[in-house]
């Protein structure tokens, strides 16, 4: 019998929700889930990407615009909740009438102690939605890390939290032989110190000596994320450079895209369904700057089973160009059952 997909309701493990800020504390409902994995940015503003997770602790945060350690931030998101999180006066997360997104994964909880890599983690892992979330400490030598998912990750992004350092992106359209960094525009580049030039298995993931991901006493956090059908999908294409753009098929209709042009610089675009969420109108925000939230591009079409460009600028669709991304679900196009979810 064919698998259409394992998920059928993919917001009870990935859910967008936006809110306008009150300036006072402020819990933030209606997410479907406790979340483990908070993604916040001020659409109306240039505060910073702020990353929290249950492992870490809701006061925990890191960005993806900066090479910033990590941070306490006692006024912003103060706790994890059954039905989504509260935000403290911090103006990143709640400013007066400013306005926000947070995108929020379902992992499992604060996470246990996993010894199947060479370096014992401590894993908070869905393997159902295929998402976990890792903290470990470096070596120095090459090493292996568990990730907890059972099926190997298709992306793995890796901050160091006790010093400053860059983000390290591993995705298996590129291959382990390179890496890309999160909070910068530039290409993939090679070096077989990152992730030791071996592809994640189906229990841990490679680091070599590089100091972004296995710097001797150093602290890290990794989010890894394997393909689970009409759930996620990440993979790469080529542009066509013209306003018809390269439809891109994932099986299910998006909630949530992020891409990347892998063969030169620029910048790691986010799209999703709650900020406008028809088309054309899907505004954009980028995981590597601050800025605010840029509502009059409508350069992408959100569909029933994939995305597709409408323009020929190089960070989405130029000619030739090579592409990574990663989607979730709103909906998949086909339940469990093999019947048409008739998504928008």
């Amino acid at each position: 019998m064919a698998v259409y997909t394992t998920i059928d309701d993919a917001g009870i493990f990935f859910n967008p929700k936006i809110w306008t800020g009150t300036g006072s504390s402020n819990a933030i409902t209606g997410v479907g889930f406790q979340p483990d994995f908070s993604w916040v940015k001020q659409r109306s503003g240039t505060e910073n990407h702020f990353l929290q997770d249950a492992v870490r602790g809701s006061t925990a945060v890191i960005q993806s615009d900066t090479t910033a350690a990590e941070q306490t931030a006692s006024n912003g998101m103060t706790s994890f909740d059954s039905d989504g999180f509260t935000v403290g006066t911090d103006t990143g997360w709640n400013g007066n009438t400013s306005t926000y997104v947070g995108w929020n994964w379902k992992a499992n909880g604060a996470g246990s102690s996993n010894t199947d890599g060479s370096i014992t983690s401590t894993v908070s892992a869905n393997t159902t939605s295929g998402v976990s979330i890792s903290t470990y400490t470096g070596t120095g030598s090459a090493a292996t890390i568990g990730h907890g998912l059972g099926v190997a990750p298709k992306v793995v992004m890796c901050k160091q939290l006790n010093t400053t350092q860059k983000w390290i992106n591993y995705n298996q359209s590129i291959g382990a032989t390179e890496y890309l960094h999160l909070n910068e525009t530039d290409a993939a580049a090679t070096s077989s110190t990152v992730w030791n030039d071996t592809d994640p298995t189906s229990s841990v993931f490679s680091v070599g000596t590089a100091v972004n991901c296995n710097e001797s006493a150093g602290t890290y956090v990794a989010y890894c994320f394997a393909e689970k059908q009409g759930f996620s999908k990440f993979g790469s294409y080529t542009g066509n450079g013209n306003a018809d753009g390269a439809f891109v098929y994932t099986g299910f209709r998006p909630a949530w895209i992020m891409i990347k042009r892998d063969d030169g610089t620029n910048s790691w675009i986010i799209y999703d369904n709650k900020r406008q969420g028809y088309n054309i109108n899907n505004d954009e925000l980028f995981a590597d700057l601050t800025s605010a939230e840029i509502t009059t591009d409508d350069r992408l079409l959100l569909l029933s089973n994939g995305f597709k460009g409408l323009a020929s600028s190089q960070d989405i669709n130029g000619s030739g160009s090579s592409y990574i991304y990663m989607a979730f679900a709103e909906s998949p196009l086909v339940n469990s059952n093999g019947v048409p979810t008739n998504a928008r």
